[in-house]
């Protein structure tokens, strides 16, 4: 196959041309537009410069993955005789050109050409950072910055786009519309969002920008906006009592935030559940706020070494070697981290802050990984019947902890019923 040139055409109008996309388009051995429904073609026409189009693919397509589908094949057909040039709006939001350059990574080259946000963005007087999408390839969105969504180029994906963003933003969230034009200079109309699939016109030059929303407007909220809440808690002119705490100050509460956890999960009371996890998360995004703050951790440290763990633990899918998921494996990968030559100081490094129950599950567990029978261990203890039980509910696949908190539960409830029952 022949190298595959990718350049933009811009906005639409002939005018945001620029040299480079023009002189490697009327050098083309095979040029292919993605669409001649603009203005940058028709100029392509009047200067005799042949190419074509993939429109009547896009007709044809039962859906747009099938459309992708079909252009890829369309170009690399091209590219197989000759060197080829493919040209799109924008090579930066185009989701054939991602597809493309995927598929044939080392003949794809991208090269010269505007993109479709610049004049956008001018138009809307927009600050960055400003995250730039396809409305075919949105997700979920990042709030804290502005948000430009280009090529909406129909009601039905324009109605989608609003499914994606209205949870974030809020039905009423005032938007940027931008309607059909290949005018250089590009106007909006201000709308609510949940009014942006009821306009009059579509078609690719069509775009959304939202901007940046304050914390104290959302509707939702991602893990960086917990951590921004934070900032402004333990700086300047914040809470006194977030500011004074220190790394060990709140250790206590990230135990008895975990209770609260495995309690909700016990009553499968789901938004329950969320919320004590919600503390939880707290913990840790306070924890590395104080950790920036002396220079001991910080979050991009804890996310750093959880996924490392998680992808150390899984060699067979995030790397060569052997599936590492059974807890032998697991174990001796994890000694070997740690520099843990011996099984006594495998199990010594179970925190003894643990509660007894909690920490014989999982010096159970270390044996178990570690081949050691632990029964002969602890057979002559008074205790004995205590760890066997635990034991055996680790058998069953259940936690002792777990259990006998739930049991401790249906006492006092029990207790509770025997209470009304003699009050009747």
């Amino acid at each position: 196959m022949q190298k595959i040139t990718v350049v933009s055409l811009g906005p639409g109008p002939r005018s945001q041309l620029t040299l480079g996309a023009l002189e490697h388009m009327r050098r083309a051995k095979r040029l292919i537009l993605r669409t001649g429904e603009c203005d940058a073609a028709r100029y392509l026409t009047e200067q005799g410069i042949r190419y074509e189009t993939l429109d009547a693919l896009h007709e044809e397509a039962e859906d747009f993955d099938a459309f992708i589908g079909a252009a890829l094949q369309t170009i690399a057909k091209a590219a197989a005789r000759a060197q080829a040039v493919y040209a799109v709006l924008d090579a930066l939001t185009d989701e054939t050109v991602a597809a493309l350059a995927r598929k044939y990574p080392e003949q794809v080259t991208v090269c010269g050409g505007t993109g479709l946000a610049l004049p956008l963005l001018q138009a809307a007087g927009a600050q960055l950072p400003v995250r730039v999408a396809s409305a075919t390839g949105l997700t979920v969105p990042s709030t804290q910055d502005g948000l430009l969504v280009v090529e909406m180029n129909t009601r039905m994906l324009a109605g989608e786009c609003k499914l994606k963003l209205t949870p974030w933003y809020g039905d009423e969230t005032e938007a940027l519309f931008f309607p059909p034009a290949e005018k250089e200079q590009r106007g909006f109309l201000r709308v609510p969002l949940c009014e942006i699939d009821r306009q009059p016109r579509y078609d690719h030059t069509t775009a959304v920008y939202i901007p940046s929303v304050p914390l104290e407007k959302r509707e939702r909220f991602d893990l960086w906006d917990l951590t921004r809440v934070m900032r402004v808690l333990r700086g300047p002119g914040g809470c006194p009592w977030d500011a004074a705490q220190t790394h060990r100050s709140l250790s206590r509460y990230l135990i008895e935030e975990a209770y609260e956890v495995s309690d909700a999960v016990s009553g499968e009371e789901w938004e329950h559940v969320a919320d004590e996890l919600g503390d939880v998360l707290l913990q840790v995004v306070f924890q590395s706020d104080i950790g920036a703050q002396y220079g001991t951790f910080e979050l991009s440290d804890v996310s750093t070494a959880i996924c490392r763990k998680m992808m150390e633990r899984h060699p067979r899918i995030f790397g060569d070697g052997e599936d590492a998921n059974t807890d032998a494996t697991w174990e001796m990968l994890k000694q070997r981290r740690r520099g843990q030559d011996t099984a006594s100081a495998a199990l010594e490094d179970v925190s003894s802050g643990l509660p007894a129950l909690l920490r014989a599950e999982k010096m159970l567990r270390k044996m178990e990984g570690l081949g050691i029978d632990p029964a002969p261990l602890y057979a002559d203890e008074p205790a004995a019947e205590l760890l066997r039980s635990a034991a055996r509910l680790r058998e069953s696949g259940l936690s002792a902890e777990e259990e006998v908190q739930n049991m401790l539960s249906r006492m006092v409830r029990r207790v509770a019923e025997a209470e009304k029952t003699t009050k009747s």
